[in-house]
């Protein structure tokens, strides 16, 4: 069964305290100045991507935050894929500028930004110490790390709610997940205003990056009905809007949809994820392609691999997206419907990855933690011939 959530429903303001606290609503973003005052924050670092700098609600972030008599300053050296020379610096901005909190706004690529110079601003730990599967650093003291309020621009990242980051290793060609179980964000503000001028490009492919989230989140194995739940209810909802949102690019009760589905799938792939990210993080870190888009042209090839003996979930995966036949094919060709209506490429080698790249892609892609969490493994020559048939023809 789809959604039962209502359509005017989304333009109604709700705070919620799952899993951090959430302010949403259309419209709220004009509170982070009292946001800030309530949270006793006075001198906040505004962190976002370079491409979002000269964006409208940057100026619209720092208004609100003088209208309160706060004092902030912008870092935004920050790549599409976040590398650790950057965050180096903004760890050094932080410090610099005497700050006490970080304001992550734009879609992931600040989000990964503002989070990782959070897990270093308040100590001397190395970056990669943090990696997901090492053990968490010993943080002494009641301030382990500056306050963080993420504010997402895109739906699609789902990172607002969590404290993990994905970071390219400049000396590895690389990317690894870090994180530390005492960063938190203080305050997600979600507010579908902020993504209604989001280009048509890049509402389609951090949608389809959310709508990934819930399906390979949903596909690991192992008992986690809370995961399970937010899964196929963000999936249920980025399902209905996504379309929706191409067509009606105004639709704000869409456009809210969208982002509580992204919210819900973000949560939701505490689980895990899997192929289809780890080739694209490793595609990313080498080719500095767009995430969401390289892992829509993903998502078909490795759905084919992964669905084999999975009827139960293919069902439940059905009902939650209003397929009536609840069948490996008519799923996988309602996706890639979907993936037509939103002009997503149908190969990487249609944004430049080349062939020749598939096996060292492969070996580094087997590495990533989301491939331990994925339902079927593969050898290196399994997922080179996968990487393979994405480069050359993900979809028909």
């Amino acid at each position: 069964m789809t959604s039962s959530f209502k359509q005017e429903e989304m333009l109604v303001s709700q705070d919620w305290t799952f899993p951090v606290p959430i302010v949403y609503g259309p419209g709220r973003f004009s509170e982070l100045g009292k946001i800030c005052i309530s949270e006793g924050i006075t001198n906040p670092l505004i962190v976002t991507d370079r491409g979002s700098k000269g964006l409208p609600f940057i100026e619209k972030a720092q208004n609100f935050l003088s209208n309160e008599g706060l004092r902030s300053s912008l870092f935004s050296e920050i790549s599409p894929n976040p590398r650790d020379d950057e965050i180096s610096v903004g760890r050094d901005f932080f410090i610099s500028g005497a700050h006490d909190t970080v304001i992550a706004i734009g879609g992931g690529s600040a989000m990964d930004g503002g989070k990782s110079i959070c897990l270093t601003a308040y100590n001397d730990i190395n970056l990669w110490d943090f990696e997901w599967e090492k053990p968490a650093p010993k943080i002494d003291g009641d301030r382990a790390f500056p306050k963080l309020i993420t504010i997402p621009t895109t739906a699609g990242t789902g990172a607002e709610t969590a404290s993990t980051a994905m970071v390219t290793d400049t000396g590895k060609g690389m990317k690894f997940c870090i994180c530390h179980p005492k960063l938190s964000p203080t305050v997600a503000l979600l507010d579908p205003e902020l993504t209604v001028n989001l280009p048509p490009d890049l509402t389609a492919w951090t949608g389809a990056d959310a709508m990934i989230h819930a399906i390979e989140a949903y596909l690991v194995p192992g008992f986690h009905p809370l995961c399970d739940a937010m899964a196929l209810e963000g999936l249920s909802l980025v399902a209905k809007n996504l379309p929706l949102v191409i067509k009606e690019p105004e639709n704000l009760a869409a456009r809210g949809g969208m982002l509580v589905g992204s919210c819900l799938a973000g949560i939701a792939f505490a689980k895990g994820l899997g192929f289809v990210h780890a080739i694209s993080h490793m595609i990313g870190a080498e080719y500095d392609t767009q995430h969401g888009l390289t892992n829509a042209i993903v998502l078909p090839v490795i759905l084919r691999f992964n669905l084999l003996n999975q009827d139960q979930k293919i069902k439940r995966m059905a009902d939650a997206m209003g397929i009536s036949e609840s069948t490996e094919k008519s799923f996988i060709s309602r996706i890639e419907q979907i993936l037509d209506e939103i002009a997503i490429p149908k190969s990487l080698q249609d944004i430049g990855i080349p062939v020749s790249c598939a096996e060292r892609i492969a070996e580094k892609a087997l590495l990533d933690s989301a491939a331990t969490t994925n339902p079927r493994k593969a050898d290196v020559k399994e997922m080179q011939r996968l990487i393979e048939n994405a480069i050359t023809e993900a979809r028909q």
